[in-house]
């Protein structure tokens, strides 16, 4: 395979400007190669028995450490939960796991750790995941009683004030809002996107109960994630419960067919098209789903209608003070909510029943096994990601 040749196909067609952010994005480090080759991570998937004989599950399909996060769910409430869901599909349920340990091994290198620290975190999520789900019963992580990294998002949030995460996202004038165009985070909009988005918010606020509410004041096209930059994605400011600080952001995003489906045989629900099935999938997997989350057509191709979900309510892996075992504590909430998921949305179409996953969870043999094929999926991607600098820093990649 031209790893090289793989990712240019795979991204031809995407808005050069963030197709150019994705890129360099990538050739920061070997994680953030990771989080932006979900595609190739499966075109490279190694015949591996339990990654074929594992019990169907309804799968995230791109899980890393950076697909956890911190949201306020439609009953406004705090969760921290996989928020990602692009990728999703009936899939092995070893899958998650096996993206999740290999990108523990990429992160540990980044993060300096050695082999017996990035094994331990990595035997921390397996442990907590199989408990998890040989217990049989799907719970989601309290603010009261969880801990460590997980408590400090999940406090974050809660006591976060509106108006400061608007000043953080906006400009103020008077008691008028705008989105601030930083580069970083938001890229203008031009006069035909702008239209059509707020002819489309327009057609959808007449079918809400308050049409109001999403009445448009400002939009830009939203930075955020590395795997999706340059499909099209907006930032949207709403009137929300009224100006200046009543306001409300949306985030409305191009959805794609998964990445797994070229590797999967086994068959996949009829969904009405690519943004019902991550709002479905999200909906089943999620303890409580993230706000406004909808499918929607814009110029007759499906996008997913959601609340922002800010870059920085995930987990932090390398702020200061964080040690191996903060670390390997927030690797053990991130199993439980995989079994959590899995067990949620046990028995639908052509899902294992909880029965399945709880004697999966319950076997042992299969463990050693994946955690050495998620050492060597590692390897492969340090040996991508080399390769893909090389041609970035040649000039390959430039859009």
């Amino acid at each position: 395979m031209n790893v090289i040749r793989q990712i240019q196909a795979f991204n031809l067609g995407r808005e050069p400007e963030r197709l150019g952010l994705k890129y360099s994005a990538m050739r920061a480090d070997p994680f953030a190669f990771l989080r932006g080759s979900c595609h190739l991570f499966y075109d490279r998937l190694p015949q591996l028995g339990s990654l074929k004989s594992a019990p169907l599950a309804w799968v995230c399909g791109d899980l890393h450490l950076q697909n956890f996060g911190s949201y306020k769910g439609d009953n406004r409430l705090v969760y921290f939960d996989i928020t990602d869901f692009d990728e999703a599909a009936l899939a092995p349920a070893t899958w998650d796991v096996l993206r999740l340990l290999s990108s523990v091994w990429v992160c540990a290198s980044g993060l300096s750790l050695g082999t017996d620290p990035a094994r331990g975190l990595c035997q921390a999520f397996l442990e907590a995941y199989c408990v998890a789900l040989t217990a049989g019963k799907a719970y989601w992580v309290e603010r009261e009683t969880a801990q460590g990294q997980v408590r400090q998002l999940l406090d974050g949030l809660r006591t976060r004030e509106r108006r400061v995460f608007l000043d953080a996202r906006t400009t103020l004038k008077g008691k008028k809002r705008s989105l601030r165009i930083d580069g970083r985070r938001a890229l203008p909009a031009s006069v035909a996107q702008r239209a059509l988005v707020t002819d489309f918010m327009q057609g959808f606020a007449a079918g809400q109960a308050r049409p109001g509410f999403y009445q448009v004041l400002d939009l830009a096209r939203r930075v955020a994630g590395t795997g999706s930059l340059g499909l099209d994605r907006y930032t949207i400011l709403v009137s929300g419960k009224g100006s200046p600080d009543g306001n409300y952001l949306l985030d409305l995003k191009q959805a794609q067919p998964s990445s797994l489906l070229p590797h999967l045989t086994v068959n996949q629900p009829p969904w009405a098209d690519d943004a019902h099935r991550v709002v479905d999938l999200q909906r089943r997997v999620q303890a409580v789903a993230v706000a406004f989350l909808q499918p929607v057509l814009l110029d007759e191709r499906p996008f997913v209608l959601r609340g922002l979900q800010p870059t920085e309510d995930k987990i932090a892996l390398s702020q200061p003070g964080i040690t191996v075992a903060d670390l390997g504590q927030t690797l053990g909430d991130m199993g439980r909510l995989l079994a959590w998921a899995q067990l949620r949305s046990a028995g639908r179409d052509g899902s294992a029943c909880a029965d399945e996953l709880i004697h999966f969870g319950q076997r042992k043999k299969w463990r050693d096994a994946l955690l050495a094929c998620s050492q060597a999926c590692a390897d492969q991607v340090f040996k991508d990601a080399k390769a893909f600098n090389r041609a970035f820093d040649d000039g390959v990649f430039g859009v």
